[in-house]
């Protein structure tokens, strides 16, 4: 078979058939791509998919990801996020829409440290929620901070996601890192101004009933909640942007300094330690299983030449090089309702860089935009990773229906934020162009 149009064809067409079934995403690329392989191409072309997974799963890079994964959940088992927002609560707990707005700031904080959503998604779902509904605080409000803010952790560094894109799409990981700061700050920052608008508009949604405030000497106590996040922030962070190590390394510095800060607060336990293992060895594996999966399907796709011919037809098409970028961001957003991240970045990434690379645009600049439609996944429904972490944790009074309606206006502001960066690109390239 050497049709490109029918390559595309089946090989996508059964891939959505067996998502659509209920396949893990995993197998549907895998599978699906390895049977392709024996029927269509040889079956003598089977032998190098071992290596290949071998080589991929074996890859210095790659050691990133299970470290900054047993860091984020050392972190939430250490209870770093239970100091944080009792710090931000202090600060922020007097103003109208103070807790979910000190809420953003932790799950912020909590990114720069973890690089995962999930934690502080479910860390804050586990405190925030309750302590925002039991002093009045509507649910959209309670809720959609959470979710909202828990998103942040794949876009400001140092993110998990971005080393899986950095290396499929053969982009410097540094530069995404010091790229993705400013645009997850100013998405922040959205999200703040808006609770704090919100909270003008409707006080009766954003702590109705009477507000604590706190003396100077309760919010400099709760300072020392702060030292040790930033501490850390500055150890991993430091450490990549100036060149010192890493990721990879920085990785490693972030794993120990998330034990070290355990001990420091006597919250170092072998239940945290095992269950912080067990949690790292089980998210590496799905995500290193999608890995070797879509590793598969990209074999086959080069091999058949599909993947020069789409090149060469979006190239050729009479439009705008805005239009096509618009489109390929319209197709991340819809694919983000569907699938896994990982799973959309290793379908998608080796198709549309090379493009977006001949169509003159920055490859870091697309990457951290492609990010931020990532970002912008994990809240969409029906699928939506946050949505499913809050659930989880949210109280029994909290429905999804609930979920979903509370995250539409942080939707927006994503978009909102999306748009701009690519107006202003500089947002983006300002930190990478400086420091590297």
């Amino acid at each position: 078979m050497t049709d490109p149009v029918l390559t595309t064809s089946i090989l996508f067409g059964g891939m959505l058939v067996f998502l659509g079934i209920g396949v893990p995403i995993a197998f549907a690329l895998g599978g699906f791509s390895i049977a392709l392989i024996y029927l269509f191409w040889s079956p003598m072309a089977l032998s190098m998919l071992p290596i290949r997974a071998f080589g991929t799963a074996t890859s210095f890079e790659y050691v990133a990801i299970p470290l900054f994964i047993f860091m984020a959940a050392m972190l939430q088992r250490a209870k770093i996020a239970d100091d944080l927002f009792d710090a931000m609560q202090r600060f922020f707990g007097g103003l109208r829409g103070g807790l979910a707005i000190g809420t953003v700031l932790v799950c912020t904080i909590f990114a720069a440290m973890a690089g995962v959503s999930g934690a502080a998604t479910i860390s804050m779902g586990m405190l925030a929620v309750p302590a925002m509904l039991q002093r009045g605080y509507g649910k959209g409000v309670a809720l959609g901070s959470v979710a909202a803010g828990g998103s942040l952790g794949i876009l400001i560094p140092p993110s998990v996601t971005m080393i899986v894109y950095g290396i499929v799409a053969n982009t410097s990981i540094g530069r995404m890192y010091a790229g993705g700061l400013l645009p997850g700050l100013l998405i922040a920052f959205l999200f703040c101004i808006y609770l704090v608008t919100r909270g003008l508009l409707n006080p009766e949604e954003s702590g109705g009933m009477e507000l604590r405030r706190y003396t100077w000497k309760e919010k400099l106590s709760g300072l020392t909640g702060l030292v040790i996040p930033l501490l850390l922030v500055v150890a991993v962070m430091g450490s990549i942007l100036t060149g010192i190590a890493s990721v990879s390394e920085a990785a490693a510095v972030g794993a120990a300094g998330a034990i070290f800060a355990a001990a420091v607060l006597r919250r170092l336990t072998y239940a945290a330690l095992r269950d912080s293992c067990y949690e790292t060895v089980k998210l590496s594996c799905m995500i290193f299983w999608i890995i070797i999966g879509a590793t598969a399907l990209s074999t086959f796709y080069t091999a058949m030449g599909a993947a020069r011919f789409l090149e060469a037809l979006v190239l050729g098409l009479e439009v705008n090089r805005w239009f096509i970028l618009i489109g390929m961001q319209v197709i991340l957003l819809f694919l983000g309702m569907l699938l896994d991240t990982v799973g959309i970045i290793m379908i998608t990434a080796p198709i549309f860089v090379p493009i977006i690379i001949k169509l003159g645009f920055d490859p870091v600049w697309f990457g951290i935009l492609y990010i931020v439609n990532m970002e912008i996944g994990f809240l969409t429904p029906p699928f939506g990773y946050n949505l499913f972490y809050l659930r989880g944790v949210a109280p029994p009074s909290v429905k999804m229906t609930d979920i979903y309606a509370s995250v539409i206006p942080f939707i927006l502001l994503m978009m909102l934020g999306l748009a701009l960066c690519m107006i202003f690109p500089q947002i983006i390239l300002v930190l990478p162009n400086l420091l590297f």
